[in-house]
């Protein structure tokens, strides 16, 4: 083999199984950060030996015995090995290795579950959480993480560094939350998948309006999350979300890479196979527990589109309800402006302006350019031209996304007839 493609066969390997790898590590020494550092190794030892020896029969398998080989080597050094034998495993002689297929069962499912709540943990910043996420779950390398979020490497390096450090600091356990425990934990696991879908959906900043690979990175961690926790209504509600919402992908940009609308979407463009998806998983929702909370609601809504051939068809007083429905459940700014988009579209324009006039004053939504850009939208809609073009203008100036930047400096200048200032 090749050395180039046996360091491609260890990097497709590595992100297949590093999160495997990483948790069953981490549940022995009960350390994150040295659970990657050991795992780290191994892909050091994979990246000398694979290109000689060619790619093991369970490459899984191979990186675990080498991590777990190297785990009790660190610990003789240390002195340690006595106290730690035991977590080690039983019978795992100085000479022995382990039963290579077997290495990775053990467990998998407790150990990956335990590796999503230790990573997501409250004790850190949303940053820090989604980036040890992306990390330690998603395979994805620093500078691969600085790109998707278009922030400098040694930053993202930083976070990294600082969350293992932290938990070390805090003596975060390596567990899955019980009791009363598990609700706010919870929450927040799903709150940095979705904020890792969001962050590809809809670009917050740089040239491009959508990032699909965060889009799929999210859709996979939410995917396992369903299957390691099957009786959490939202853990299906918001994998329900992501499918309906990713199914628009295609539709979403244009041949330029322009974005393109919801209403003004091809939806025959629409996939198909993610909506049935999402209609599946939102059945899964209703069946284990109903479609109560935030995520439930939210694919509600994605499946009142999804189930429209045309946009004419919405039923628009249904997502109206819903979205009411979310302001109770979780009240928030940005809820009410989407209430009011929902509403408009509903009742009219004037009626949804009179929420979005309401807002005007929220200190949360001062800078946030979606603001000014429905109101822009609903001024236009009632022919009133100059402030819609005022209001398209303002929320240009705060998008950090160019290609959003062009789009609504089109909207302007359509109410004009002529080019945007």
């Amino acid at each position: 083999m090749t050395d180039s493609k046996a360091q491609a066969a260890v990097h497709a390997v590595w992100r297949i199984e590093s999160a495997r790898l990483i948790a069953g590590l981490a549940r022995m020494v009960r350390d994150v950060g040295q659970a990657e550092e050991l795992a780290q190794d191994a892909l050091v030892a994979a990246l000398e030996k694979w290109p000689v020896s060619g790619v093991p029969d369970n490459p899984g398998a191979w990186l675990m015995a080498t991590a777990k080989r190297r785990a009790i080597d660190e610990m003789r050094r240390h002195k340690l090995l006595a106290r730690k034998h035991e977590e080690l495993g039983h019978g795992l002689e100085e000479a022995e290795m382990p039963d290579l297929d077997a290495a990775l069962d053990d467990n998998v499912g407790d150990d990956l579950l335990r590796l999503v709540f230790i990573s997501c943990h409250p004790v850190l910043s949303p940053e820090a959480r989604v980036a040890l996420t992306l990390r330690l779950l998603g395979g994805l390398t620093t500078e691969e993480i600085a790109r998707a979020f278009l922030v400098p490497e040694p930053t993202v390096a930083q976070r990294i560094v600082r969350a293992k450090r932290t938990l070390a600091e805090k003596g975060v356990p390596f567990e899955v939350p019980r009791g009363e425990d598990l609700e706010a934990r919870l929450a927040s696991v799903l709150e940095v998948i979705y904020l890792v879908f969001n962050e590809g959906y809809s670009a917050t900043a740089g040239d491009d309006w959508m990032r699909p690979a965060l889009c799929e990175d999210a859709l996979r961690l939410g995917r396992i999350l369903a299957e390691l926790m099957p009786r959490m209504p939202e853990v299906h509600g918001l994998v329900a979300l992501m499918e309906i919402q990713a199914s628009r992908t295609r539709a979403r940009v244009g041949p330029n890479g322009e974005p393109v609308l919801l209403l003004e979407q091809n939806r025959a463009l629409w996939d198909q196979l993610l909506i049935r998806r999402g209609f599946a998983a939102l059945k899964r929702a209703s069946e284990v527990g109903g479609v109560q909370g935030p995520y439930g609601v939210q694919a509600a809504i994605a499946a009142c589109h999804a189930r429209a051939r045309t946009p004419e068809e919405t039923d628009w007083e249904q997502i109206a309800a819903l979205y009411s429905t979310l302001m109770r459940l979780v009240p928030s700014p940005v809820v009410d402006l989407n209430r009011a988009v929902a509403f408009s579209m509903a009742y009219g324009p004037a009626v949804g302006l009179s929420i979005v006039d309401r807002l005007l004053e929220e200190p949360s939504l001062k800078h946030y350019h979606l603001l000014p850009s429905v109101r822009g939208d609903l001024l236009q809609k009632l022919g009133r031209l100059p402030e819609a073009r005022a209001e398209f203008e303002r929320a240009a100036s705060l998008t950090r996304n160019a290609r959003e930047q062009v789009l609504l400096r089109a909207r302007a200048a359509a109410c004009s007839g002529g080019p945007s200032s």
